[in-house]
């Protein structure tokens, strides 16, 4: 989400706009008083650069949707702060992991965590296979920010009557996220899958965990009626969806200069995304035939995917998914009108739009 908050509403309240930087100090308080010393006792003196940077470079996407929820009931908090914060590591210890398991060199401009582990291992001549120890040491690094997630939320200092309301959540949020990457695993565009099947596969492994759980979490925190968590549910479904739609655009159109990673990863990898299906199903004839060659491609060089991304681009795509971004920022925005008056502050539902229009708008 970019820093600038655009938008099709009116100006975000102040605390949304330092929002980031006190969570991503309430991360750095967190880090300098209980986990670093953790992490010197490990013998990779990197490990702790790594972790720094990954989480100094958070667009706090998922801490945002916390507090949101939170003052859906309740008022302005610095331990709600701290709450929304501990969602950085669990979003860190994904990140690193999600790159493990897709192989990917970089990560926000730099090398990929399990990458910048391989180079340590081999400048210092260790033995055994450098790009093992980059894995395996990675993998690790994402268990210890799942262990402080959790610690970070336990320790924010809200009370155990908020916590025990939304630990069942925070749970599904988890549960989800792991299932969601099993799906990822066999997600190939070798497999054909249906728009519908894709999508589904996105709201299970992002589109919930990036802002639906998050946001009924918050919520769940501050003890909002029933009614309340329903709409912000729905908010939350079509948002997130909408996210990932944008990240599927990225993936394949983005610029490297703002996305951090390498252009058209996606089709490199040959991941079946929203974009790629939604291509293939708007093709026709030969057109459909060239994309069944780069879908079923063993390698693909520069030039195939330039091919593929003009291929793309001629069928309509971008429209198509700009089309059903926009359809789910509607519903999101109509959930917010189905509440009654006083059920949410207007510098509240200010916010949620506002921060809509980021997520369904980013650039990167």
């Amino acid at each position: 989400m970019q820093a600038a908050i655009s938008a099709r509403s009116d100006p975000p309240p102040a605390w949304l706009v330092t929002l980031r930087s006190d969570v991503l100090d309430a991360v750095t308080a967190f880090l300098d008083a209980q986990c670093a010393a953790a992490l010197h006792g490990s013998h990779v003196d990197i490990a702790e650069d790594v972790l720094r940077g990954l989480l100094a470079e958070g667009k706090c996407v998922r801490s945002t949707y916390l507090y949101l929820g939170w003052r859906c009931g309740a008022q302005a908090d610095p331990a709600a702060v701290r709450a929304a914060g501990s969602l950085e590591f669990l979003h860190a210890f994904a990140l690193v992991q999600d790159d493990v398991m897709d192989e990917s060199p970089m990560r926000r401009g730099r090398p990929s965590a399990h990458r910048a582990f391989e180079t340590w291992h081999r400048e210092r001549g260790l033995p055994g296979s450098s790009a093992r120890f980059g894995e395996s040491a990675a993998v690790l690094l994402g268990d210890l920010c799942l262990v402080w997630a959790e610690q970070m939320l336990r320790d924010s200092g809200l009370d155990g009557a908020a916590l025990t309301r939304a630990w069942p959540r925070y749970d599904d949020m988890r549960t989800e996220l792991a299932v969601g990457q099993f799906a990822d695993l066999v997600n190939d565009t070798a497999g054909f899958p249906t728009l519908d099947g894709v999508l589904d596969v996105a709201r299970r492994k992002s589109g919930n965990y990036t802002v639906r759980r998050p946001l009924e979490i918050g919520a769940a925190l501050a003890g909002c009626a029933p009614e309340v968590l329903d709409v912000l549910s729905r908010y939350g479904e079509n948002i997130g969806e909408a996210f990932q739609l944008r990240d599927d655009l990225l993936g394949v159109f983005g610029a490297p200069e703002t996305t951090g990673k390498p252009i058209g990863t996606d089709l490199v990898a040959r991941k079946a995304t929203t974009v790629v299906v939604a291509a293939y199903e708007l093709a026709t004839g030969m057109q459909q035939r060239q994309f069944k060659e780069f879908m079923t491609a063993e390698n693909l060089g520069a030039d195939d995917i330039t091919r593929w991304q003009t291929l793309i681009l001629e069928v309509g795509t971008v429209q198509r998914i700009e089309e059903l971004i926009q359809r789910r920022y509607a519903a999101a925005a109509d959930a917010l009108d189905s509440l009654p008056g006083g059920r949410l502050e207007d510098e509240v539902r200010t916010a949620l739009l506002a921060t809509a229009s980021a997520c369904t708008e980013r650039t990167a």
